[in-house]
């Protein structure tokens, strides 16, 4: 895409998580333990982060991660590094569904 004289070269990658978290019994903690991992993985991998599904439900929950590169493999390396951190530091948000997608 041409934009004000320059070439975009763009790429966003997006990653889409849901969870299951059983041993969670209130929303208060469940929030708890979102907040923590959205906030170390925008420290650790420079992504954007947010909770994007099952608000109101304690033992489910969805996030959206988002990075902006200039390389498609870049952006698959880092949202899969995600998956794989989240899996290492968070083993009571069990995953139950991903979707990575990259847009050019």
């Amino acid at each position: 895409m041409f934009v004000g004289g320059f070439m975009s070269a763009a790429i966003v990658g997006l990653c889409e998580i849901e969870f299951y978290l059983s041993d969670v019994s209130s929303l208060k903690e469940k929030r708890g333990i979102l907040k923590s991992m959205l906030i170390k993985l925008r420290n650790a991998f420079n992504v954007s982060t947010a909770e994007v599904a099952h608000h109101d439900t304690w033992q489910s929950a969805g996030i959206a991660v988002v990075c902006v590169t200039n390389s498609s493999r870049h952006a698959q390396q880092t949202l899969q590094a995600v998956v794989s951190w989240i899996e290492e530091n968070y083993p009571q948000a069990m995953i139950t569904q991903q979707n990575t997608e990259i847009l050019i």
